[in-house]
């Protein structure tokens, strides 16, 4: 059985991030076990990533938690909004990767009740999960997986038939890292944040047969 220092070890935040799809985050919240299947999440490669909070090697208070080591959480505010990332290099190194949408597992209603939305836009994007997971502050910021409430489970699991990357979504236009295609989801999944309609696959979600 792979632990999460062997998920992460040795490899780039490019290939980690899409090795996360599929991947079921968990968190056990105050209200109870909540959890998805991760179906989109971006790269952020640190002090090259024009894009990324840590570039030129910038370390402040807020993004401290990028530079631990990997699995580190790293939780921020953005328009209002909590999002979730995690570090996903050496110690030092402030590579991360933030989990833009989940596809939901456990804990439905505790859900509904943290975000009264239904289908997809309950958890379509970074700010929407947290709100259902029922984040709403930095408590868990810098503290590692293992110490903490949240877990990524690499057995319950699902395989995508297919794994989009494209630019990732509402990144600073400074540099030449705007375009990147570092955003990673899972093709026709619902719960992809600005899926269109017609690109939803309803019947499998974009997930391989369970055999």
């Amino acid at each position: 059985m792979i632990t999460m220092a062997e998920f992460f070890s040795g490899r780039s935040t490019e290939t980690v991030t899409r090795d996360l799809l599929g991947k079921l985050l968990r968190y056990r919240s105050p209200k109870g076990l909540v959890s998805g299947y991760i179906v989109e999440a971006e790269a952020y490669l640190g002090a090259a990533d024009s894009a990324a909070h840590a570039y030129q090697g910038r370390r402040t208070k807020a993004n401290d938690a990028l530079y631990g080591a990997p699995g580190n959480i790293y939780i921020y505010t953005s328009r209002g909004y909590y999002a979730f990332d995690i570090a996903a290099q050496s110690e030092g190194e402030p590579q991360g990767i933030l989990i833009r949408g989940v596809e939901p597992k456990d804990g439905l209603s505790i859900m509904m009740a943290n975000r009264p939305k239904t289908g997809s836009e309950l958890t379509n994007g970074p700010g929407k999960l947290m709100q259902a997971f029922g984040v709403n502050d930095l408590h868990w910021n810098n503290t590692m997986l293992d110490d903490s409430p949240f877990s990524i489970d690499l057995q319950d699991s699902r395989m995508p038939v297919k794994i989009v990357s494209s630019a990732r979504i509402g990144v600073s236009k400074r540099g030449g890292q705007t375009n990147a295609p570092y955003r990673y989801y899972v093709a026709g999944n619902p719960f992809v944040s600005g899926m269109r309609k017609r690109d939803m696959d309803f019947e499998t979600h974009g997930w391989q047969e369970v055999k």
